[in-house]
């Protein structure tokens, strides 16, 4: 539903709400439109509010007898990733054709090393990794501009547990999944369209340790 109804209100001719240098340059047309208050959206039923990226209302525009709703808006109320190439002028919308390492030089955890000795695993030095004898709570920043991330992780002695939420607004991403003990490595496929902060819990079980290495873990 949320797809079709994302189809619909592009072949709408949506705009997208991006720094006045986007907007420069021979392709612009001066009109005179008028913004529409009296419009209301629903996604799935359920009456949504459009914000911009600081979370201000935003209010669709009608011109010629044609409304226009701001992209990144509806993108963040049906959780569809958007974003925008300024090298071409192109809004991207949904996933991402290549992958992005999560490793972006964020603190994504206080156990996150760049020593060869822990980011080793089965032989080979994945560079970047976070790794720990324990419990430990992970956060990761999409930033609203991916669809899927796929973590990887191995449970080197024991089982390990592994659950993610909405940093934000602790709404359950995925629920928690075991990894077992000696297992290797396991990728875990997340549904992460429309969210900024992911919170990840890691349970190791009985004291055992986990490896998650963060150069081949990615967004999508």
């Amino acid at each position: 539903m949320k797809k079709k109804w994302a189809a619909a209100a592009i072949s709408a001719a949506l705009f997208l709400c991006t720094g006045a240098g986007a907007y420069a340059g021979a392709n612009l047309q001066e009109i005179k439109a008028y913004l529409n208050s009296g419009i209301k959206i629903k996604v799935d039923g359920k009456p949504v509010k459009l914000q911009d990226a600081q979370g201000n209302p935003v209010i669709p525009i009608t011109y010629n007898n044609t409304t226009y709703l701001p992209v990144r808006a509806v993108s963040d109320a049906l959780k569809i990733a958007v974003d925008w190439d300024g090298s071409t002028s192109t809004v991207l919308l949904g996933e991402k054709v290549d992958g992005v390492s999560i490793d972006t030089g964020e603190q994504l955890s206080i156990h996150t090393t760049l020593d060869p000795t822990f980011t080793t695993y089965n032989g080979k030095n994945y560079k970047a990794a976070i790794t720990y004898q324990g419990n430990d709570s992970i956060v990761l920043y999409p930033k609203k501009k991916y669809q899927k991330l796929y973590l990887q992780i191995a449970a080197i002695d024991k089982d390990v547990d592994i659950e993610f939420k909405d940093s934000d607004t602790f709404r359950t991403l995925k629920e928690t999944t075991t990894i077992k003990a000696n297992s290797g490595l396991n990728t875990i496929e997340v549904d992460i369209g429309g969210i900024d902060t992911i919170w990840a819990g890691v349970t190791a079980k009985e004291g055992g340790t986990f490896f998650i290495p963060l150069t081949t873990s990615y967004y999508k």
